[in-house]
C-alpha cells in the first residue's frame, strides 16, 4: 500500500468515525434518537444555558452536529462541513468552559476535540475515498473553504457574544 493510499485510508476511517459521533450527537438534539431531548428537550436546555432565541439555538446546534456529521462522514462538501461542526462545538466549549478543561467533571475537553478534529478535515479534505473527490471537488474549492470557515467563525463569535451578553444583563438583574 502506497503512502498516498494510506493517506486517504486514514481520512476515511477518521471521517466516518468523526462524522458518526457528531451526526449521533445531533440526532439526539434534533430527532430525540439514543436518549435525547429532541427539539424540545434541546430548546429547554438552550435556554437554561443561556442561548437565545433557544429553538433557533437547539435547532442550529442539531443540524451543525447531525448535519455536519453526516456530510463529514461522505466527505461531501468537507469544508463547510468541518467548519459548520467546528462552529457548533466552539458554542458546547462555551458551556463547559466553566467546569475546567477536563470531561470527567464536564469540562469542554470532549467538544474540543470534536471541534479540532473537524476543523482539521475540513481544512485538509476529504481525501480520494470520498464523494468530493468523485464530484471533481465541485464543493471544495479554495473560495468555499475561506467562507465556510470565515462564516462559521462569524456566527460562532455571534450567538456566544449574544449569550455572555445575555448572562451579564442576567447577573446584573439578579444583583439587582
Amino acid at each position: 500500500m502506497t503512502r498516498t493510499n494510506r493517506r486517504d485510508l486514514g481520512l476515511l476511517v477518521l471521517r466516518v468515525g468523526t462524522g458518526a459521533v457528531l451526526a449521533a450527537h445531533g440526532s439526539q438534539k434534533l430527532a430525540g434518537w439514543f436518549g435525547g431531548g429532541g427539539i424540545e428537550g434541546t430548546t429547554r436546555g438552550m435556554e437554561a444555558m443561556g442561548f437565545h432565541p433557544p429553538k433557533y439555538s437547539a435547532v442550529a446546534a442539531g443540524l451543525g452536529e447531525a448535519g455536519g456529521g453526516v456530510l463529514l462522514a461522505l466527505g461531501l462538501a468537507t469544508p463547510a462541513a468541518g467548519a459548520a461542526a467546528a462552529g457548533t462545538m466552539a458554542g458546547a466549549v462555551a458551556v463547559h468552559a466553566p467546569a475546567g478543561f477536563f470531561a470527567m467533571g464536564g469540562g469542554y475537553e470532549y467538544p474540543a476535540f470534536l471541534g479540532f478534529t473537524a476543523a482539521a478535515i475540513g481544512l485538509t479534505g476529504a481525501g480520494r475515498y470520498s464523494l468530493d473527490h468523485a464530484t471533481h471537488h465541485v464543493l471544495d474549492r479554495p473560495w468555499t473553504l475561506a467562507l465556510a470557515f470565515t462564516g462559521s467563525a462569524l456566527a460562532a463569535a455571534a450567538v456566544l457574544g449574544r449569550r455572555a451578553k445575555g448572562q451579564v444583563t442576567a447577573a446584573a438583574e439578579e444583583d439587582a
